[in-house]
């Protein structure tokens, strides 16, 4: 399969930006690294290779862009109100910076997004689609860590800090304004394990913050899986055949063929 690689210096992130693109046609996956992962991670960790079916029967293009603010959050500024900071300039820079790029890629400058990750890759999938619905029909959010200030982050929790957490700002969104309404079309898939370093309570917590938001969405554990890759590599592949099964014209010519 064919993979593209492009960097540019961020101005909104004060820092070089990475955007990675294997396979050439299908529905454009956005998937977030771990923690302070890099573009390269999910080749680097076979999750590549376990969607090769789907890449090379042209189902989906999988595109990866760096943990910029997982890498200031682990290596620079632990604080609430640092870690607010930059993760609004990353929403930002995938606002004005990735969804076009993808876009362009892709050739159509309306094409709905499909977002993923695993951990830390989880709350920015999840931060993408409440802020975007517009823009991305599906999140696959897999062994999430959705609650900065449980593990990650320490400090007040502030208005910053507030506009910058999903799982602090889903609450507070206008019941009739237009991100809800709009976020009640979509589908958020939230998967987890139950092994070791997995944390399935926080899964169901984000799910009752979604129900009550009225967004559709649907909880899966995977009993007694690890917090690691080989998790993943099983997920992704598996609940993205699941939610874009090949169409029945598609399945008849190949089976003609």
């Amino acid at each position: 399969m064919t993979k593209a690689k492009e960097t540019w210096y961020s101005e909104r992130l004060s820092r070089d930006l990475t955007l990675c693109r294997w396979g050439e046609v299908g529905r454009p996956v956005l998937f977030f690294p771990t923690a302070a992962g890099d573009a390269e991670e999910c080749e680097r960790f076979l999750l590549v290779d376990a969607l090769s079916d789907l890449l090379e029967a042209g189902r989906i293009k999988l595109y990866s862009c760096d943990s910029t603010a997982g890498m200031v959050w682990l290596k620079e500024d632990a604080s609430t109100k640092g870690g607010a900071r930059i993760q609004h300039a990353y929403d930002q820079a995938l606002e004005h910076e990735v969804l076009p790029a993808i876009r362009k890629d892709c050739g159509d400058d309306a094409i709905e997004l499909v977002v993923t990750g695993p951990s830390i890759g989880a709350f920015q999938a999840l931060s993408m689609f409440l802020r975007h619905p517009y823009d991305v029909s599906h999140a696959i959010l897999m062994s999430g860590t959705y609650d900065l200030t449980q593990k990650i982050l320490r400090g007040p929790v502030d208005d910053a800090f507030v506009a910058a957490s999903p799982m602090h700002f889903l609450p507070r969104l206008d019941p009739q304004g237009p991100t809800l309404t709009k976020a009640r079309e979509r589908l958020a898939l939230i998967v987890t394990g139950t092994g070791r370093f997995e944390d399935p309570e926080q899964s169901w917590q984000l799910a009752d913050l979604l129900g009550a938001a009225r967004i559709p969405n649907r909880v899966i554990e995977w009993e007694g899986w690890d917090h690691d890759w080989p998790l993943w590599r099983r997920m992704l592949p598996y609940y993205l055949d699941e939610l874009f099964p090949i169409e029945a014209k598609e399945t008849a010519t190949t089976s003609d063929a």
